[in-house]
């Protein structure tokens, strides 16, 4: 069985190395740098090992002696390990592959991160250097996704002492850190080659520092948030310089301007009669200081989630020391000892005769499934989850990607306002060829049809453009309105952090569109797909595919030679009503909950399947055509062999409470004159809603119930909200690729096949469909 499991897992390898960008980097670390069956890398490891944990070991204060061996483990979660191992741990030189693509190789001290060792996350990021008790300590080296690099010293996760950090646009900063951010003293230089030495605070300029520019200006005193404050000179390079007391507000403002002894005076005055101190402040707005990316997942935070070896006459099953948070849906649950425990900590015994809790009661919390039961007292009011700031990070002048939005902007202005025959619904064979593109060169200087701008030279690339033209035309969307909302005076936002695929999310200004950065397999998907796409808007307007209303492309030129492809499409959450809860609902369990803490969880947060504890219940009238549409829109995608999309479901509760707890309808606290009112409007947007928008409905509360079965959907108890409702069909351009049926054949080594997103597009249809149907029913009320 073995050598079946280890078959797919160099195939399983294969697809990590294929579908992520910086796998390259990392192939010798995927599966391939330990071997347990040669004699010479054993060797190898076990002098690792007597020079490695014996060491750590003495560093923990520890001489006990500890039987080392090596072990394979497929663990029951969908986690591995391989490498040495001492009593329920890992102990020694081992690796570490956690199921959501996280990885650590190196040293182990009993279950912990000791030592030397490689943590890499699934966007590319790694580290490399020193662990102590699971913590990045000691020197090591992080580079993130994006390309910035930190060489230095590290104290429990955090940045600190002397380190030097390189920024992927250039920049560069070498000096002393705190708490994860630039404090004492430092160098930074920007791609310019201007630079500054002197003092920092909380990661901004404060203090006393010299900044010189490129063109040889220098300012050398007092600064305070990033700008100068207090004494100081600025000096020319010809001699001049102007001395005194600086204020960015102009208030305190007070100097001198002296000349430079070797010019005249009719040289001194052409050169600097018109300059004022705040030209300074304006030439210093240029120079943004990078704050880089924060580590994705902290290694300290990724559990274990190991088995105990039956080595040394242990019993035949396995026990399980500790989870990462979720257990296996495909393990034998009721024979099972479990030990709850952190990452590497040493697993507590259980009382000899009667455990704490049944073993269902402990599943049920490890895989962090909201569990009620009505029979251990009255549930407990629900509430609405915390009020989040809004999404994004504005991309102003400074950003690592400003240049990138203006490029965005410019060809999108060009690609709407660029002349064109009246945009005809019917459409030729030929406009959906994917070889219709047009490229378009934006010199700075400007160019015959394009425009100067201040960015470095680039070229666009439109695809389809008849096709997107004509399905603009057909959403309505009004050229002018289209350009405002992207290439108006106001940035866009890029979102935290990337999503699970790797690509970045830009929010326009008025939220009214996404943008999504795109690989080159889901831009083959979605041009291949377009015909058909096209033909179903044109005939069922009520569909809840999403909207896409531009496909591009961005070739950066110069030294950076790199293509970012982008599409363009409507955001489901755009509307007057805010919205409470999001659920990214696929129809699958494995994996299917959110991570975060419920104290984390913001109206923001996308929460999935195993979180959702409503059903939706809809007029019958609009239930029957959302059947209808379900059923339509899923042969669409299972004809053009697309699975792994979901419905994206928003939630408007009505009806809040001061306290912040959601009212049932029919309590006593809407009795009245606002309960009427409130629900007259609310039964007279029943039938003007579209299917999707802004639509009234109720949801029912539902609980899932303690049992040995896992419950994907709770029951039903009768308590009722008003809400507001908006959904749509997301994530469309996955093919069921070598890449997702090698994902499929590994998974099923450990799962029920059916719990698992990645299957072939007629089972994905069928089982989406009927999940759907089950948590959406007509409401006969």
């Amino acid at each position: 069985m073995i050598g079946k499991e280890g078959g797919v897992l160099k195939a399983w390898e294969a697809t990590v190395k294929k579908t992520h960008a910086v796998a390259k980097k990392r192939a010798n670390s995927i599966f391939g740098t330990i071997t347990i069956g040669h004699v010479e890398e054993d060797h190898h490891q076990e002098n690792h090992h007597n020079n490695g944990s014996n060491r750590v070991a003495e560093e923990n204060g520890s001489s006990e002696p500890l039987e080392v061996y090596h072990e394979e483990k497929f663990l029951p979660n969908g986690d591995y390990y391989t490498g040495e191992w001492a009593e329920s741990f890992p102990h020694g030189f081992g690796k570490y592959l956690w199921l959501d693509g996280c990885m650590y190789v190196g040293d182990w001290y009993k279950g912990k991160k000791t030592g030397r060792g490689t943590f890499s996350w699934p966007s590319g990021a790694t580290y490399e250097g020193e662990f102590k008790n699971g913590f990045m300590d000691g020197t090591g080296v992080y580079t993130s996704a994006n390309g910035d690099t930190y060489k230095g010293q590290w104290v429990m996760n955090l940045k600190q002492g002397h380190g030097f950090k390189s920024f992927s646009n250039g920049d560069w900063y070498d000096g002393d850190w705190k708490k994860d951010v630039t404090e004492g003293k430092g160098r930074y230089e920007w791609k310019d080659e201007s630079h500054y030495f002197g003092e920092w605070k909380n990661g901004v300029i404060s203090g006393k520092g010299v900044f010189v520019f490129h063109n040889g200006n220098k300012f050398e005193g007092h600064w305070e948030d990033g700008v100068p404050k207090g004494t100081g000179t600025f000096k020319w390079p010809d001699g001049c310089y102007y001395a005194g007391n600086w204020s960015r507000d102009g208030r305190d403002q007070d100097g001198t301007y002296h000349p430079s002894e070797s010019l005249d005076e009719e040289e001194d005055g052409h050169c600097h009669a018109h300059w004022e101190p705040s030209e300074l402040y304006t030439a210093l707005s240029y120079y943004r200081v990078g704050r880089g990316e924060k580590v994705p997942v902290l290694p300290s935070q990724k559990k274990l989630a190991i088995w105990r070896s039956s080595k040394g006459g242990e019993s035949g099953k396995p026990r399980r020391m500790s989870v990462d948070g979720r257990v296996s849906l495909g393990s034998d649950r009721s024979s099972d000892r479990w030990h709850d425990g952190g990452d590497g900590e040493a697993p507590i015994p259980p009382p000899p005769k009667t455990p704490p809790k049944a073993a269902t009661d402990l599943d049920d919390e490890l895989m962090n499934i909201p569990i009620e039961d009505e029979t251990t007292g009255p549930l407990k009011p629900l509430k609405a989850p915390k009020k989040a700031k809004r999404q994004g990070e504005t991309i102003c002048k400074g950003h690592k990607n400003y240049e990138l939005m203006l490029n965005l902007q410019l060809g999108i202005r060009h690609s709407v306002a660029r002349p064109a025959p009246s945009a005809s619904l019917d459409l030729k064979p030929s406009a959906f060829d994917p070889k219709e593109k047009v490229w378009t060169r934006f010199p700075p200087e400007g160019s015959k049809y394009t425009p100067p701008h201040p960015s470095a030279e680039f070229k666009w690339k439109d695809y389809c453009p008849v096709v997107f033209r004509a399905l603009r035309k057909l959403f309505k969307v009004d050229p002018a309105d289209y350009m405002l909302s992207i290439c108006g005076n106001e940035a866009l936002r890029e979102l935290c952090s990337p999503g699970k695929s790797g690509s970045f999310f830009y929010l326009t200004n008025d939220d009214r569109y996404m943008i999504k950065t795109m690989k080159k397999a889901e831009v083959k998907a979605l041009l291949r797909m377009l015909p058909a796409y096209y033909t179903h808007f044109r005939t069922y307007q009520s569909t809840m595919v999403t909207k896409y209303y531009g496909l591009h492309c961005v070739k950066l030129t110069g030294h950076i030679q790199r293509k970012v492809r982008f599409i363009i499409m409507g955001n489901l959450f755009r509307s007057k009503y805010n919205t409470h809860r999001r659920y990214d609902l696929k129809g699958s369990s494995l994996g299917r909950t959110t991570d975060k803490p419920e104290t984390e969880i913001s109206e923001t947060t996308i929460l999935k399947d195993l979180d959702l504890n409503f059903i939706f219940r809809l007029q019958p009238s609009r239930f029957e055509e959302f059947c209808s549409q379900i059923d339509r829109d899923c042969e669409l995608l299972e004809q053009e062999g697309i699975m792994d999309y979901s419905l994206l479901v928003g939630i408007h509760f009505r009806h809040i409470s001061p306290d912040g707890e959601l009212v049932p309808c029919g309590s006593e606290n809407l009795i009245g004159k606002f309960l009427i009112s409130t629900l007259s409007s609310f039964q007279n947007n029943w039938c003007s809603a579209l299917l999707g928008v802004n639509m009234p409905a109720r949801v029912e509360r539902t609980v899932r119930k303690r049992s040995s079965e896992l419950q994907l959907v709770g029951e039903p108890i009768g308590e009722y909200y008003d809400v507001i409702l908006h959904f749509g069909i997301i994530d469309i351009l996955q093919d069921y690729d070598i890449s997702k049926k090698l994902e499929h054949a590994y998974k099923s080594i450990q799962y029920d096949s059916t719990s698992i997103s990645a299957v072939d597009p007629r089972l994905y249809s069928r089982r989406f469909r009927d999940f759907i149907l089950r948590i959406f029913t007509e409401d006969s009320s």
